[in-house]
């Protein structure tokens, strides 16, 4: 379940980051501030990479538990 949450964090924010790095250079018009979507984007990318490298999954840790 977490790496779940991990692969959606990080596919969500690289959009966002790809969509706001195009707003900020005028090839894309977004309806909120380019900015806001680069560094939530950013935020989001990092936290979920984050997430893949350090994080077991919820079904490792029963299995750990249970031995």
């Amino acid at each position: 379940m977490i790496k779940i949450l991990a692969i959606i964090l990080a596919v969500g924010g690289a959009i966002s980051l790809i969509m706001g790095i195009m707003g900020i250079f005028g090839s894309m018009a977004v309806g909120v501030s380019p900015w806001a979507l680069a560094i939530l984007g950013f935020i989001f990318f990092l936290s979920g990479t984050g997430m893949l490298k350090s994080r077991k999954d919820t079904d490792v840790i029963k299995a750990e538990n249970n031995k």
